[in-house]
């Protein structure tokens, strides 16, 4: 099989392109721009483009196809030469799924959850040596990389609602066609693309019905909008239910229990107990019994910047999170304050996506913060400009977030000097963003500790 990628810098586009070399098809690849860690990583099999920029005479007409990035734009000369030629021409989950056809799909999908629900059913194959393929958007500790198409029976795919690529602006979840699925919930996000709470939960509705009769959905019952949608919608499937388990938190250790026994877990949070009964029901459907689950589960760390511990010590500790989504948010900060309760909990947020640096949709967030002893919100110039957005003021976040306490910042240094400023013992800080506070180090906030 001849590959070739427009688009191959991407931080899953490169990690398919690795994975298709190492299962010994001849790979090629384009980009304008390829930063780190793309650029060691494919230097390092050997498939980094030679010169950096799009050259129409790398598509060939003997290559069986093209996998389209979503940086890469419609009039770009490669798409156009390949579109001449009449080359196949995917997005990265049509590609997928051209690479499953004939193995067991399991989709995980939802606004939240998804990469933590992945994650978790990917630990517990590896632990009982089950042979899986996975696709899943964050580092996982025991995993080279986020991407492997090999020749395993088995694939097991995180599925992004959002577009699939210029071509093709379908969302990615609607090309994978699993058998077995998790929905997670579903609150209103992507305002960009999806401009209305209606049009973003038609796409669910789609990805419902688009499922063949009889095969497995395994649902949030717990979401009033997402149990509403499968009432609707999912007549011809399989529903399989879930809700919050039975647990219990003791000196900071949450507890589960399921039919088969318990487990003392290394995660947190009722959203992450969500998430892990979908993940044992995934398990269950794939032939792993509740005993199993439990055993392998217990050794479950979690995934990068999902509640990621940077540091701590007696009476204080810092955590990271990937949460920007008012949902994401809510539950995270809810989680750490469950968990340890008798701490003062410190929040920072950082609006960093085109839905949550728009000023209508700042009335989403209200109430999100509401559980922290201290809450700030930050936001970058910088990144206002890069998506051409207008500027935010203050007080209309203030408002949306309905906090007359809520800090608000658009200066790492402002930001810098109120940490400086705070009192750390017996303390939580919490750091949440899908952004990077205009190049704040996250590991100096050990100082506090």
């Amino acid at each position: 099989m001849k590959v070739h990628f427009i688009a191959i810098g991407g931080s899953v586009m490169h990690q398919l392109a690795i994975a298709l070399h190492h299962k010994g098809y001849q790979v090629t690849g384009s980009d304008d721009e390829i930063y780190e860690p793309a650029l060691t990583n494919l230097a390092k099999v050997g498939i980094l483009p030679g010169s950096i920029g799009w050259d129409a005479s790398r598509i060939t007409p003997d290559l069986d196809a093209v996998i389209l990035g979503m940086h890469a734009r419609a009039d770009n000369p490669e798409l156009v030469r390949a579109q001449e030629l009449g080359l196949k021409i995917y997005s990265f989950p049509e590609y997928i799924y051209q690479e499953s056809l004939h193995k067991t799909r399991v989709a995980i999908g939802g606004s939240h959850g998804k990469t933590t629900t992945t994650a978790m059913i990917m630990h517990v194959l590896q632990t009982r040596q089950r042979a899986f393929d996975y696709l899943v958007g964050a580092r996982l500790e025991g995993f080279a990389q986020s991407v492997n198409v090999t020749s395993a029976p088995l694939i097991i795919c995180e599925a992004d609602e959002y577009p699939a690529s210029i071509v093709e602006k379908r969302p990615k979840f609607h090309f994978l066609h699993p058998q077995i699925a998790v929905l997670t919930g579903i609150a209103w996000d992507h305002i960009n693309v999806f401009p209305t709470f209606e049009i973003y939960l038609e796409q669910f509705a789609i990805f419902i019905r688009q499922m063949e009769p009889g095969h497995t959905l395994i649902y949030n019952n717990s979401d009033e909008e997402l149990r509403n949608l499968v009432a609707a919608e999912g007549s011809h499937l399989k529903l399989v239910p879930y809700n919050l388990p039975i647990n219990i938190i003791k000196d900071g250790i949450t507890r589960v229990y399921f039919d088969e026994g318990f487990a003392d877990l290394q995660v947190f949070g009722a959203h992450n107990l969500l998430n892990m009964h979908a993940a044992k029901l995934v398990c269950n459907e794939l032939g792993i019994g509740d005993e199993e689950f439990l055993e392998a589960i217990a050794g479950f760390k979690g995934a990068a910047k999902r509640l990621e511990l940077v540091g701590r010590n007696e009476h204080c500790a810092v955590y990271r999170d990937f949460a920007h989504a008012p949902s994401k948010v809510k539950a995270t900060i809810q989680a750490l304050k469950q968990q340890q309760p008798n701490r003062k909990l410190i929040a920072v947020l950082e609006l960093h996506t085109y839905s949550s640096l728009n000023a209508g949709f700042m009335d989403q967030y209200k109430g999100a913060m509401e559980a922290a002893d201290e809450a700030v919100v930050f936001y970058s110039q910088h990144a206002l400009e890069i998506k051409r957005m207008p500027d935010l003021d203050p007080q209309q976040i203030m408002q949306g977030f309905e906090r007359n306490d809520l800090h608000v910042f658009n200066k790492r240094a402002q930001l810098e000097k109120f940490l400086d400023a705070q009192d750390y013992s017996n303390t939580n800080l919490l750091m949440m963003s899908s952004g990077d506070y205009e190049g704040l180090d996250l590991n100096s906030l050990k100082k506090y500790l």
